[in-house]
């Protein structure tokens, strides 16, 4: 019989996806980036910032939260 293996990570990701709510991701270099997840992969996730697309590597991201929830 196969488990389904419950990823935290994912389903945060997904979630914000499908509601296209505005994030802000802190970086592990002290930078914030603000934005709208656009696609997630195992890596990297895809933010649109309104006038451009970044990929940004996971291992890069130090917290990821809703505009104006972390002060």
């Amino acid at each position: 019989m196969s488990r389904h293996n419950i990823n935290i990570q994912d389903g945060f990701l997904f979630q914000n996806l499908k509601e296209a709510k505005p994030l802000v991701f802190d970086l592990v270099n002290g930078q914030n980036l603000h934005g709208r997840l656009k696609r997630f992969d195992r890596f990297a996730v895809v933010v649109d910032t309104g006038n451009q697309e970044i990929l940004v590597y996971k291992h890069a991201i130090a917290m990821i939260s809703e505009t104006g929830a972390n002060g």
